[in-house]
């Protein structure tokens, strides 16, 4: 069965059957990513896209007032360019890793979500967020820019045109313009987003994981091409699901007026 190590910079906790709870953990410097933190969400995505077991949805979510600030610029401000290079290619990994997890990811948000913390929470398959969290792509006004698929995934969540003003002023926004934007799938009152997004997690888990897994890969790959071709990729991905023992049990379920017990195969 999957275990966790005792991470030292995340948490990690099974929450009912199938649902993992990861919270970034760094909470008195507002969740920022240290090397610590970068190279255990590395170990984290690695271990769950060759072994998931009984993991079918995973939460994110950051301790304390901030679901993560990005970047720890502290450790930056001392930092070789070589080391920074390390640790921003193990990001860029995980960054790629997470949007093609075998695994749906939730991005629960609370308070602060800057930077790379926002770049985080735009490679989770959808964003829950609390109505007083506060967004910014912020690289731009100390010198870089984004480096995390930031420049990727935002014009594909909120546009081209507002992507661009977002990023090349670094202006912050609301979980309110973020939802009118479509960049949010849901605001929740302050103080539940993890409980609404480990709600959200488990309809995601009592579904088969097989057909989770290809419906998920059917539509990140698909939005890449033409239509045409991404109907092609979906019935790739339909008829790998015909002869397993979840699309048998499903089907069976449904005519016995019963709840499926799907396995993963």
């Amino acid at each position: 069965m999957l275990e966790m190590p005792p991470y030292e910079t995340l948490l990690t906790e099974r929450v009912g059957d199938h649902v993992l709870l990861v919270t970034m953990n760094r909470p008195d410097v507002l969740n920022a990513m240290n090397m610590t933190m970068t190279e255990e969400t590395s170990d984290l995505l690695t271990r769950l896209h060759h072994d998931a077991d009984w993991v079918r949805c995973v939460v994110l979510t950051g301790a304390g007032r901030a679901f993560s600030a990005g970047g720890d610029l502290k450790v930056r401000n001392t930092q070789s360019i070589r080391d920074w290079t390390i640790q921003h290619e193990i990001a860029e990994r995980s960054a790629e890793a997470r949007i093609e997890s075998p695994v749906p990811w939730i991005a629960a948000v609370n308070g602060i979500c800057y930077a790379g913390g926002l770049e985080a929470a735009l490679t989770c398959d959808f964003i829950y967020a609390d109505r007083d969290a506060k967004f910014a792509q912020t690289e731009c006004r100390i010198g870089i820019m984004p480096g995390a698929m930031g420049t990727q995934n935002l014009p594909r969540a909120v546009g081209e045109r507002r992507a661009k003003e977002l990023i090349l002023s670094a202006t912050p926004f609301s979980a309110e313009e973020a939802y009118a934007w479509g960049m949010v799938n849901k605001l929740c009152e302050p103080g539940t987003v993890v409980r609404e997004a480990l709600a959200a997690a488990e309809r995601v888990a009592h579904c088969a994981p097989l057909s989770v897994r290809q419906a998920k890969k059917s539509i990140h790959f698909g939005l890449q091409g033409d239509l045409h071709t991404g109907y092609r990729l979906e019935l790739e991905a339909y008829y790998r699901l015909l002869d397993t023992e979840d699309r048998r049990e499903g089907i069976a379920a449904f005519n016995e007026k019963r709840k499926p017990n799907f396995k993963g195969k």
